[in-house]
């Protein structure tokens, strides 16, 4: 046989690139998590172990699916900062009592008191931590009627631990006295 060009070669190359024109979303019920540590206190949110739904999207459907989920998180976003800014001008920053602002919930915010439209969806970054309160609503919402408070703890001594790590050794380190040496990992 006779040996290819190489120009053919790399248009052959060229037809095998990999498209993408289809986005799988599996969907998976929320369970407590067990497997991370949020920054404040409370339990971790998880999922369960199977998806209970697929759904299939071309990129196009997908773009808009998202449009419509961020806007939808901007819109409760927007509406926390509207019911935390009321709290504060009826209590003066924080300076005085007031019945009227500790009765204030989400739905005294009305929707005409924000303007979703008007904000750049994509200048948000959606992905933020969510307030332990928030964390143990979500699972209560997702039928988690049994929150295990031992997580609670584990992940109180875990971020504790976090704080101190190292060693005590200063200018040199000494081997037997060195809790990293000891730990087999380099003198920190």
């Amino acid at each position: 046989p006779a040996a290819t060009s190489i120009l053919k070669r790399q248009k052959q190359l060229r037809r095998k690139s990999v498209r993408f024109d289809q986005v799988t979303v599996y969907y998976f019920a929320r369970r407590q998590g067990f497997t991370s540590v949020p920054s404040q206190g409370g339990s971790s949110l998880g999922m369960a172990p199977r998806h209970n739904s697929v759904r299939r999207y071309t990129l196009c459907e997908f773009a808009q699916e998202q449009e419509v989920n961020h806007r939808e998180i901007l819109r409760e976003h927007l509406k926390e900062e509207k019911l935390h800014a009321k709290k504060m001008k009826l209590t003066k920053n924080g300076t005085v009592e007031s019945e009227e602002a500790d009765g204030l919930t989400l739905e005294d915010v009305s929707d005409d008191d924000i303007d979703v439209e008007n904000v750049e969806v994509d200048d948000y970054f959606f992905l933020q931590p969510l307030p332990t309160k928030r964390r143990r609503a979500l699972l209560r919402a997702s039928g988690v009627h049994r929150i295990d408070a031992e997580e609670k703890q584990e992940l109180r001594a875990i971020r504790l631990s976090r704080e101190e790590c190292g060693c005590d050794c200063r200018l040199y380190c000494d081997p037997e006295a060195c809790a990293c040496s000891q730990a087999g990992i380099k003198c920190q």
